[in-house]
């Protein structure tokens, strides 16, 4: 049986499979349903989203011991196309890019550990919503990802294994 971590958009708290739970920040325009997310309007999508896999920046974060997610190492031309009109839309790919496409190494610490979730990527639908991740916690609101302490995502990801997903409330 595959394991939920639970994510409370009314209450701003993420709880694991051990039943662990800690505060949490989501999109700046809070949350709602996923048929009304768009490209750049700050929602966190409702649903139960898959783990994809997990993203470690070298030097800031590595696999916890016991890790059983899929995951790599990030590259400093790693990016995530959020581009109207980019056959690569809502997925990883490498700068320079002939699109709009967020780095993936950021200066702020929000990406030393990204866990990519499975939102709008069966296929991706243009303008329906890209890179929506868990990540690390600057203590403010995402552009609509979920996001937490680096310390409580690394505790989450050793509980965590394929199969599993985020079903954010």
């Amino acid at each position: 049986m595959t394991e939920a971590v639970r994510v409370d958009s009314a209450a701003l708290t993420l709880t694991g499979p051990d039943g662990t739970t800690v505060r949490c920040a989501i999109g700046r325009s809070g949350a709602g349903p996923a048929t009304a997310k768009r490209e750049g309007d700050g929602m966190t999508p409702l649903g139960r989203w898959p783990i994809r896999t997990v993203l470690f920046r070298p030097g800031h974060a590595a696999p916890p011991a016991g890790m059983k997610l899929p995951w790599r190492w990030v590259r400093d031309d790693d990016g995530w196309s959020d581009g109207a009109g980019d056959p690569d839309y809502n997925r990883p790919v490498r700068h320079p890019h002939g699109f709009s496409a967020e780095r993936l190494v950021r200066d702020d610490g929000a990406y030393d550990v990204i866990v990519v979730l499975g939102h709008n990527d069966a296929p991706p639908v243009d303008g329906l919503g890209s890179a929506i991740f868990l990540h690390c916690s600057e203590g403010r609101p995402t552009a609509g990802c979920v996001a937490v302490e680096k310390d409580a995502l690394l505790a989450l990801l050793a509980q965590l294994a394929p199969g599993d997903a985020v079903e954010i409330v």
